[in-house]
């Protein structure tokens, strides 16, 4: 099996991809965090992913490289990381009491093969209504900052959320399906590799 590295900083996709059995190795991506207007979502995660890919390839000689980016998008408004304390107020205002939209999307690259796939999974969510005490509370606990939307459902942030339509790994930040789904593609198969099957490859 190919070694395969996770261009990411993010402790949660390090967390969801060491749950497939696999072992990799993470490089953190040196990329600006942005948005770029005018791109439908699909492809807006996905080529945010491709980017982070492309900063780490240089580093790569052979192996696969895996990538991801995540968006909110509610009311036709796309939510990256809060920039401040002030911004994830408004985005949590923004989320109260409305259904909104998570996408990730994944950039899978071989090296030296220079085989790519790019994919992304879009999740419903829907929040409660907040009052301005609880999103003060919540911000104040710092957990919104480093988070595309303001929140964490897999922390304080689930108290917010009556209901999720999609997978939930993608709320996350890594739609774990979907990315085996992709690494089959690339002839690794989490079940294989733990099962013995991919051990002599």
């Amino acid at each position: 099996m190919l070694p395969i590295y996770l261009a990411s900083s993010s402790p949660r996709r390090r967390m969801l991809l060491a749950q497939l059995g696999l072992p990799f190795s993470v490089i953190v991506p040196k990329v600006e965090e942005e948005t770029v207007d005018g791109l439908p979502c699909a492809r807006l995660v996905e080529e945010l992913a491709y980017k982070k890919a492309l900063a780490v390839e240089g580093a790569v000689a052979r192996g696969i490289i895996v990538a991801a980016d995540t968006v909110v998008v509610c009311r036709g408004k796309v939510l990256g990381k809060p920039s401040g304390e002030a911004e994830a107020r408004e985005m949590l205002r923004l989320l109260s009491g409305c259904v909104h939209e998570v996408y990730t999307g994944l950039a899978v690259l071989e090296k030296p093969a220079g085989r790519r796939v790019l994919a992304h999974e879009r999740t419903e969510v829907k929040f409660r209504a907040l009052s301005e005490e609880e999103i003060a509370r919540y911000v104040a606990t710092g957990e919104p900052m480093d988070k595309a939307g303001a929140y964490a459902a897999q922390g304080l942030g689930a108290i917010f959320i009556e209901g999720i339509k999609g997978c939930y790994f993608n709320v996350v930040g890594l739609p774990v399906a979907r990315l085996a789904a992709v690494l089959r593609e690339f002839g690794v198969d989490p079940l294989e590799y733990r099962t013995g099957g991919a051990a002599g490859e």
